[in-house]
C-alpha cells in the first residue's frame, strides 16, 4: 500500500483537512470495523468467542512489538501513556537522594509528574536544560551525576516539534549505567523508532494519536534486562505465572511486562489497536515518515513566502511544524481554522500542524486557504 491511497479508508478525509495528529487522530474504518465487530459478538455470544479475542491480543502484542523492535515478552498494554511512565516510576526501587533528570520547561505533563510524584520518597527532579526548543546530549551530560537513576525524555517535543537524538542520548545513559525512559506518543507510528538501536530501557506511547488508534489503549516497553527490576505499582489477578488457576492460588509474579497488567482489559481497544498496527505494517513506517517528511517541507516553503517563520528545521523535526500565526492568538486563528473544518492545535505560542500519511495536496491547500483569508 501506498500512504496516498489509503484516503478511502479514514472518512474524515471527505469533509475536513485534519492536520492535528499529534492531538487526537481520527480512525480507520478497518479500526472502527474492528471494534464494531468486537461489540457485536459480545453482544450476542456473551464470551463464547474469547479464545478469538486473546488469539488477537496476542497478535496486537506481537504488531507493537515488531514497530519498535522488541519482543512481545516486553510489551504490556496501558490505558495511556501516563499510566505506563507512572508504572516505570513507581515501579522502580528508589533509594533517598536518587535523581530523575528531565526537561520540565519542554516536556508534556505526563512525563513530568510521574517524576514529580516521587518526592515523597526522596528522589529529587534535575532540570535539564531546554536547548532551542528540544534536549541535546550535551546538556544532558552537564546534569547528571553519579546519583542520576533515569534520564528520560520525549522522543519528539509536543509544543515545539523539536526531535531528540534518542541514540546519542541513550548510549551515554548506557554506558553510564543510567537507565533511559522515552515518551514515544509523537513519533511512534510515524517515523521509525528501534529501543535497541537506541539504547532505550523503558519506552511508553498511547495509540490514539500517531498510531491512529483509540484513546484508552497504549503499550509500554520495558527492557528485558530491566523487567526483574520493575515492581508492579499494582498487582491483580493477571499479574501472575498461572491467572487461570483460580481455585489454586499461588501468587507468583509474571517474569514477562505482562506482569504490569492487573486485570480484564478492553478487548475492543485492543484488537482496534491490532487493525491499527497492522494497516501501519502494510504501508511501512519508512514510507510513512517519508510521505509526511515531504508533505513537510511543501508545507514549509508555502508558510515561509508567507513570512510566519516555520520550524523546526527539517534537520531537527518529525511529524510537527509549528508556525506564527498571521493574526491574533494562535487560539483565535485555530478556531476560525476549525470553522472552515481544518483542524490545527495552538502550542506554545504557536499554531501546530501534524499530517500523516494520508494527508495530500487538499490539506495544504484548506491550510494556506486559511492563512489567505487573515
Amino acid at each position: 500500500m501506498r500512504p496516498g491511497n489509503l484516503r478511502d479508508q479514514f472518512p474524515i478525509t471527505a469533509t475536513d483537512a485534519f492536520l492535528n495528529h499529534a492531538a487526537v487522530a481520527p480512525i480507520s474504518l478497518r479500526v472502527r470495523d474492528a471494534v464494531t465487530a468486537h461489540v457485536t459478538d459480545l453482544a450476542q455470544n456473551g464470551m463464547k468467542n474469547i479464545l478469538d479475542w486473546v488469539r488477537g491480543e496476542r497478535e496486537t502484542r506481537a504488531l507493537a512489538a515488531k514497530l519498535i523492535g522488541a519482543t512481545p515478552e516486553e510489551i504490556a498494554f496501558v490505558s495511556s501513556t501516563s499510566h505506563g511512565l507512572g508504572l516505570f516510576a513507581e515501579g522502580l526501587a528508589w533509594k533517598r537522594s536518587e535523581e530523575v533528570a528531565v526537561c520540565v520547561s519542554q516536556e508534556y505533563p505526563a512525563n513530568v509528574y510521574p517524576w514529580m510524584h516521587l518526592k515523597d520518597k526522596g528522589v529529587k527532579i534535575v532540570e535539564i536544560p531546554s536547548r532551542d526548543g528540544g534536549v541535546v546530549l550535551e546538556d544532558v551530560q552537564k546534569v547528571v551525576t553519579p546519583k542520576t537513576r533515569v534520564v528520560t525524555v520525549s522522543a519528539v517535543q509536543f509544543g515545539t516539534g523539536v526531535r531528540t537524538d534518542l541514540a546519542a542520548i541513550g548510549e551515554f545513559c548506557q554506558a553510564s549505567g543510567i537507565l533511559f525512559c522515552v515518551d514515544g506518543i509523537q513519533q511512534v507510528g510515524a517515523f521509525p523508532l528501534d529501543v535497541n538501536a537506541m539504547h532505550i530501557d523503558l519506552l511508553a506511547a498511547d495509540s490514539h494519536k500517531w498510531m491512529l488508534g483509540l484513546p484508552g489503549i497504549g503499550f509500554a516497553y520495558v527492557r528485558a534486562s530491566v523487567l526483574p527490576r520493575l515492581r508492579p505499582a499494582l498487582v491483580g489477578w493477571k499479574s501472575v505465572k498461572n491467572p487461570l488457576e483460580f481455585d489454586r492460588l499461588k501468587f507468583d509474579l509474571r517474569e514477562d511486562a505482562a506482569k504490569l497488567e492487573s486485570g480484564t482489559q478492553s478487548f475492543a481497544n485492543i484488537l482496534g489497536l491490532g487493525q491499527a498496527l497492522a494497516l501501519l505494517e502494510g504501508v511501512g513506517i519508512t514510507a510513512i515518515a517519508s510521505h509526511i517528511t515531504d508533505w513537510l517541507v511543501e508545507a514549509e516553503s508555502a508558510l515561509t513566502q508567507k513570512g510566519l517563520r516555520p520550524g523546526p528545521t527539517p534537520g531537527r523535526r518529525a511529524g510537527i511544524l509549528t508556525f506564527e500565526s498571521p493574526s491574533g492568538t494562535p487560539e483565535a486563528f485555530m478556531q476560525k481554522a476549525l470553522a472552515s473544518r481544518v483542524h490545527l492545535s495552538a502550542r506554545r505560542g504557536r499554531i501546530r500542524i501534524s499530517p500523516h500519511l494520508y494527508s495530500g495536496e487538499r490539506e495544504l491547500s484548506a491550510l494556506m486557504d486559511c492563512v489567505n483569508k487573515i
